[in-house]
């Protein structure tokens, strides 16, 4: 039978070096089948497929908050980052303080938003303000600042690989939470409410805003989620 060894070559990082070499990944059966992965059982793909946005938010949780706003802390602590600059920062909000966020959001969009449209952005951001709690996601910009003056070859990368840390920060915590049995959805209302929110809970000036998670019960079940043909996404070569 024939049998195929994988590698991959190219530039890694080791702490603040840069070296190139080789990472070999092994070896299998050209025979593989397409369900392979299936036996290999992987929790992250799980909790990943569990994702899912939730609109339809309760008040009532599975877990105490306090071991929510751990479950959150340990997602975002984990999450990969460039040079492991650990840029992401997050303000957790539950109950009474999460009503006071959404309640910041309506009203900066009330001036702003169609008087005959307000009623439905209204309706929409009560949605939110439904749940149990709120994950405000943030970037540290002097984290990201201080990685240009010391690596200026890769200046203009870091706010790029710092957003991209961010988007992940942002999937764990939403699979994370999934997993646990709680609904979230990822809303994007800043840069209108930064500094009121800045304001409202002592946030640090270089902490910028990127997301709002708001989160709580499942209310309604989700529909079938749909997917376009894995041949107009992927190139896979052997």
């Amino acid at each position: 039978m024939l049998t195929v060894c994988f590698a991959i070559m190219g530039w890694f990082l080791s702490g603040k070096h840069r070296y190139f070499g080789q990472i070999n990944l092994g070896c299998r059966s050209a025979a593989h089948d397409a369900t392979g992965y299936r036996r290999m059982n992987n929790a992250l793909l799980d909790s990943i497929k569990k994702r899912r946005t939730q609109y339809a938010l309760g008040k009532t949780l599975p877990h105490a908050r306090e071991d929510v706003a751990e479950l959150i802390r340990e997602a975002i602590k984990h999450t990969p980052s460039s040079f492991n600059s650990q840029s992401s920062r997050a303000v957790i909000l539950f109950g009474q303080e999460s009503d006071k966020l959404w309640n910041i959001v309506k009203e900066t969009l009330r001036p702003i938003v169609p008087a005959e449209a307000f009623p439905q952005t209204e309706a929409k951001i009560d949605g939110f303000a439904a749940g149990a709690g709120t994950v405000l996601f943030y970037e540290d910009q002097s984290v990201v600042k201080g990685l240009q003056e010391n690596f200026p070859l890769y200046a203009d990368n870091f706010p790029v690989w710092s957003e991209q840390s961010g988007g992940m920060a942002q999937h764990a915590v939403w699979a994370a939470l999934a997993n646990a049995g709680i609904g979230a959805s990822l809303q994007h209302y800043n840069p209108l409410i930064d500094a009121e929110v800045a304001k409202t809970w002592d946030v640090p000036s270089n902490w910028k805003l990127r997301a709002q998670m708001p989160f709580g019960s499942n209310e309604q079940p989700f529909p079938e989620k749909q997917f376009m043909n894995d041949a107009e996404r992927f190139k896979v070569f052997f």
